[in-house]
């Protein structure tokens, strides 16, 4: 079963892949990157240390710095249907939102938390983004359905990207 820490606790990221889901889960499909870590847990996946970053922002920084392989897992707007799971490189995410548009503050403090690591020359060596197309962001503490139903494809393309890593 994989490990599960809230960020700020001390362990040896470098010897598993961290898995940060982030997101308010107050404000509905915001939170679903916080949900996949949930639905990981709850499958037992192993090999994987599992952190609930919620709404860390920076202070994830260190964590993702000392890792030596991250997924982190987030709600974007990919400009596709609620749902929709992309894997998204680092670069990837940067070019796509290279034009300031942001759907929320939310997804601009993803490109800044990477922003300050790389800046710091700390990028894990192997980083991936894990997004899932939000339907509308509003208060509440449930998933839209679209959203719902795509937790399990997410959390398959977390074990797909993490089981590639520790193949190769």
């Amino acid at each position: 079963m994989g490990a599960e820490l809230t960020a700020g606790e001390d362990l040896d990221v470098a010897t598993a892949t961290t898995v940060i889901g982030l997101g308010n889960t107050l404000l509905g499909d915001d939170g679903v990157g916080v949900r996949v870590v949930g639905a990981l847990r709850d499958l037992g996946a192993r090999g994987l240390t599992l952190v609930d970053g919620g709404t860390m922002g920076f202070r994830l920084a260190d964590l993702v710095a000392r890792a030596g392989a991250c997924i982190l897992v987030d709600a974007a707007d990919l400009g596709a249907p609620p749902g929709h799971v992309a894997a998204l490189t680092p670069d990837d995410l940067q070019a796509r939102f290279a034009d300031g548009h942001r759907s929320s503050a939310h997804e601009a403090g993803l490109i800044d938390l990477l922003g300050l690591v790389r800046l710091e020359d700390r990028l894990p060596r192997r980083l991936m983004v894990v997004a899932i197309q939000p339907g509308p962001i509003d208060w509440g503490e449930d998933l839209s359905a679209a959203v719902s139903a795509a937790l399990p494809r997410a959390a398959q393309e977390v074990m797909r990207i993490a089981g590639g890593w520790a193949d190769g």
